[in-house]
């Protein structure tokens, strides 16, 4: 059966090149002090999600916490008066997934790059082993008092919500509690901003948001549609309405008339590898083998064209012309889109039965997300090959319809944020939606290398193709850096990132 090989994320060399650094120091020190400026750094608390706490690879494990953003942030505040930084970290040795006194609370372990024995594929990524779960049943040693407020998973309104840290098994499972956060609470019945509030930041970074549309995104646009409280646990796109009063409520308990801060913004799908290392165009085909493709879809092509030209809708199923070019399945030797289920096409089923699915061959402007890539020209089931005679599922791809609905609701959230940090003297703002695009587009160099998005390859992102490689969270402190420098009269000296690993071999 045909497999997809994506050779380009693989070869052994590079990620050896990578694991060594890139030459010699290029901290960018010129001999000045650190200078806080008209910032106060003493007590410094990072409020966020996974992209804050320091998660990557897939899991939040204790040597990729210690090179999260928020601690490199922390690192060099210390050179300019800032205090102690303390991060929840997670038991030496464990790789990700927990449980409750043995009850399994469904998240996962971290992945390493592993050889395959596959000369076309030498290395992928995969679980390391052995695993080693962590058992929550106890709250961590200094439980309220940590300054890395980043909950993976955390969208805008659960901030608010008292009660999700509580530590239950019954709370996790049935999504009211959080286990991240549950694991550092303060108690069962405080709210994430409170701890946060509780720490009285002289300098706080606030980034809060991604999850609002990215657990949708990440999923393939798959909403859940959960029931309250808040919709908690759903991959479902928060209603910008709520994620305007959510995100300002909780920073108006976050800021002072004297703290100073930095509010972050939301990137898109459209920049991150996870969505864009696999092509749409996926499929390599043979003429003999797109001839019997062809063949297969046939019947299906002559029934859609039957639909044009009927009134839209009822018991006819009408569409235009338009449609029916989208939804013809055709193959060609070479390249070939993959074939894919779109919700937002006409449903005919009504009228045809399930047969006739909503079902066309992806674009450019679809995206199949990572995942993917190892069911591709997998056996379906009874003969069926995944995005060839099978289509891909909804989970599968990020449609161009519901990649416009994160679209829509991210410009909403990223006004939000930059009219509150335009609001008030005291808080700078940081694009991180234009660096990440720039990361993309042109890669980001750093004196003594560079890193790019490009999966594996590029450094700056995990095996996860979503969160940020030690490397990554460095040049983006150092971009962070540059904006506080300018905003608060400061100098925030940047590390060097080379000196930050990117992807790990087993």
């Amino acid at each position: 059966m045909m497999n997809l090989r994506l050779a380009k994320i693989l070869p052994v060399f590079v990620v050896t090149y990578l694991l060594a650094g890139c030459g010699p120091d290029i901290s960018g020190g010129s001999g000045k002090d650190a200078d806080a400026g008209r910032a106060d750094f003493s007590i410094f608390v990072a409020v966020g999600d996974s992209l804050t706490a320091g998660y990557g690879d897939g899991a939040l494990y204790r040597s990729i916490q210690q090179s999260s953003l928020a601690q490199i942030l922390a690192q060099q505040f210390a050179l300019a008066g800032g205090g102690e930084f303390d991060q929840p970290l997670m038991p030496e040795g464990a790789t990700g997934s927990l449980n409750f006194g043995g009850t399994d609370l469904g998240r996962i372990d971290r992945v390493v790059l592993k050889a395959t024995g596959d000369p076309d594929r030498p290395v992928s990524p995969q679980t390391i082993t052995p695993v080693q779960s962590t058992d929550i049943q106890v709250r961590v040693a200094g439980a309220g008092n940590f300054n890395n407020m980043g909950i993976p998973g955390m969208k805008s309104f659960h901030m608010l919500v008292p009660g999700y840290g509580e530590l239950s098994p019954a709370a996790f499972l049935g999504g009211t509690s959080n286990p991240y956060f549950a694991r550092f609470a303060s108690s069962d019945v405080t709210a994430v901003i409170s701890d946060a509030a509780n720490l009285v930041p002289s300098f706080f970074t606030y980034w809060v948001g991604n999850n609002d549309i990215m657990l949708y995104a990440l999923d393939g646009g798959a909403p859940n549609n959960a029931v309250p409280p808040y919709g908690v646990g759903t991959t479902d796109i928060t209603d910008p309405a709520v994620f305007a009063v959510s995100y300002n409520a909780a920073l108006a308990v976050l800021k002072t008339p004297t703290n100073m801060g930095l509010l972050i913004n939301i990137p898109g799908p459209a920049s991150v590898p996870y969505f864009t290392t696999v092509p749409y165009n996926a499929i390599p085909l043979t003429q003999a083998q797109a001839d019997d493709a062809n063949l297969g879809f046939a019947a299906y092509n002559l029934i859609v064209q039957t639909r044009v030209g009927l009134a839209p809708g009822g018991a006819t199923c009408g569409i235009d012309q338009a449609e029916a070019d989208r939804r013809l399945i055709s193959f060609v030797a070479g390249q070939n889109a993959v074939v894919i289920l779109d919700e937002s096409l006409t449903d005919l089923t009504p009228c045809l039965g399930p047969t006739v699915v909503n079902m066309r061959q992806a674009t450019a402007e679809d995206y199949v997300i990572l995942p993917t890539s190892s069911k591709l020209g997998v056996d379906a089931g009874g003969g069926a090959l995944w995005g060839i005679s099978a289509p891909l599922l909804d989970a599968d791809v990020l449609t161009k319809f519901e990649f416009d609905q994160v679209e829509t609701a991210r410009a909403a959230y990223n006004a939000t944020i930059k009219a509150a940090a335009d609001a008030d003297p005291n808080l700078l703002f940081f694009d991180a939606a234009a660096k990440l695009v720039e990361l993309d587009e042109t890669g980001i160099l750093y004196g003594s290398g560079g890193v790019s998005s490009t999966f594996v390859q590029g450094g700056a992102f995990s095996l996860d193709g979503f969160h940020p490689t030690p490397r990554g969270n460095a040049v983006i402190a150092n971009e962070i850096f540059k904006v506080i420098n300018a905003g608060f009269d400061a100098f925030i000296p940047p590390v060097d990132p080379s000196n930050y690993i990117t992807v790990t071999y087993q």
